[in-house]
């Protein structure tokens, strides 16, 4: 019966889409993972990379008529490419990839690869791989998003919440700065629900005034005032079985949120000028940047409508809290400007990134994501330079970063983030005076080279970003 199911699974698949793999390393792991892989009719192996032209894997895919190439990069940015397996144990390359690879691509370890292709069963095989690939079609994935990059604990269990409340009907409220990315988990949790084939709908609470929300949400009936010429929809119809996200609920007028309130403890709903009300089945997701509590002391909330919301709560930290994210945010949005704005830029300059990691982003990912297109924008060439910034990126002190928010953390934890600032310049230094030589560097930093590859891992750096550029002179 399994391979009865499998076989339906892969006629459905060979209907709708062949995954395309590209593998990187070609020794006797990638000489076993092709043969298992070319007799999978699910399976498009794109090309197989290896600088050494003996190695075991070379032989078989020249027989096969699998492309070879002695290097990833002229496939990374091919919008076809589904998974990329790293058969290598180089961990710099890891990084390296999964810092340059397009958002929706799959990079998976050579661990990975051998369990799924050489130990699961083909019906456990092809369900785990539509599983793992599953959030990242769906156009709201971990990567996709943009704002859930990162190994932060705060991050980690961001991933986990919505993970918990996207199958169910609760309601939920995201709260958290401008700009810290409240929309992105909204469309993670319709995409990850139940009801991902209906609509997400969207209303900005504070674009229209009471009577305006109410039309739009409601909807209305020819004639109800004057200017309704015909029979309107409003949003909470028009999302029926799907999701309804209120943008900045906290500015919405507090007549209005008595009858969002009478909608979420009822269901039902009647446009103006209506007689008839009808049931719709919404999941109400809502977000906000204000201080609700505060906004209830002095009766701008009503205290009701907070506790019916508050149901399920999801914070989204500021940039600042998480800058040890910056350098994977700034090559994912480095990425995405290429497309938009048509361009190849592939390097950042060291001290460019080091001024993206000191920054305090005050406007936190959305002036991010801006920094980083207005500086491919600029850009002639491949590579960021500190030029191409704006002028408060490039003019940093130690002393400027220290703000009355940092205080209010505490010595210690002020302390812990200079440090963690200092590590990452000085050792973005190193390397570039050492053309990205890890030992060298180690030995210029008077620090044992495990010493210096924990701290090279902990910042997220790749080493082999800084190879393009020349070493500096050393100092004696």
């Amino acid at each position: 019966m399994a391979t009865q199911d499998y076989r339906s699974n892969q006629a459905s698949l060979r209907q709708s889409e062949i995954l395309n793999v590209l593998l990187i390393g070609a020794g006797r792991s990638a000489k076993v993972l092709l043969r298992y892989m070319s007799k999978d009719p699910s399976i498009n192996i794109v090309g197989l990379v290896d600088i050494n032209p003996a190695a075991p894997g070379i032989a078989f895919a020249k027989e096969n008529r699998i492309r070879v190439a002695t290097h990833y990069q002229p496939f990374l940015h091919d919008e076809n490419l589904d998974i990329i397996v790293n058969l290598t144990d180089d961990t710099e390359l890891q990084q390296e990839i999964r810092l340059e690879k397009l958002p929706h691509t799959v990079l998976i370890s050579k661990k990975s690869a051998m369990l799924i292709w050489t130990t699961m069963d083909e019906d456990k095989k092809y369900q785990l791989l539509r599983q793992f690939l599953q959030p990242e079609r769906t156009g709201g994935g971990i990567g996709g998003s943009g704002f859930i990059i990162g190994d932060t604990p705060k991050m980690k269990e961001i991933v986990t919440m919505i993970g918990q409340v996207a199958p169910t009907p609760t309601t939920v409220l995201i709260r958290g700065e401008s700009g810290t990315g409240k929309e992105m988990v909204a469309r993670l949790i319709h995409n990850r629900s139940p009801w991902r084939a209906k609509p997400l709908v969207t209303l900005n609470c504070t674009a229209f005034s009471s009577t305006l929300i109410e039309s739009e949400l409601f909807g209305y009936k020819k004639g109800a005032f004057t200017g309704a010429v015909e029979d309107r929809t409003g949003l909470l119809e028009q999302a029926h079985n799907g999701t309804l996200f209120l943008d900045e609920i906290g500015d919405m007028p507090i007549d209005m949120q008595s009858k969002l309130l009478r909608f979420l403890q009822s269901g039902e709903i009647r446009a103006i000028g209506d007689y008839q009300t009808k049931k719709v089945r919404v999941r109400i997701v809502a977000a906000t940047n204000r201080n609700l509590e505060e906004a209830i002391r002095r009766g701008e909330f009503r205290s009701d409508l907070f506790y019916r919301l508050n149901a399920f709560t999801i914070y989204t930290p500021p940039l600042r809290d998480r800058m040890e994210d910056v350098p994977s945010l700034v090559y994912h949005f480095l990425q995405l400007a290429n497309l938009k704005v048509k361009k190849n830029v592939t390097r950042i300059h060291p001290a460019a990134l080091a001024a993206f990691v000191n920054y305090h982003w005050p406007g936190n990912i959305r002036e991010l994501k801006n920094v980083i297109e207005r500086a491919v924008v600029m850009v002639t060439g491949e590579e960021i330079f500190l030029e191409h910034l704006p002028l408060t990126l490039r003019q940093q002190d130690v002393e400027e970063q220290i703000d009355d928010a940092d205080l209010e953390e505490g010595l210690m934890a002020l302390k812990a983030k200079m440090i963690n600032r200092f590590e990452y310049e000085a050792i973005c230094r190193y390397l570039e005076a050492n053309g990205g030589n890890v030992s060298r560097a180690a030995e210029a930093a008077k620090v044992p080279r495990r010493t210096f590859q924990l701290l090279v891992a902990k910042h997220n750096i790749s080493p082999k970003l800084f190879k393009n550029s020349p070493p500096l002179a050393k100092t004696t």
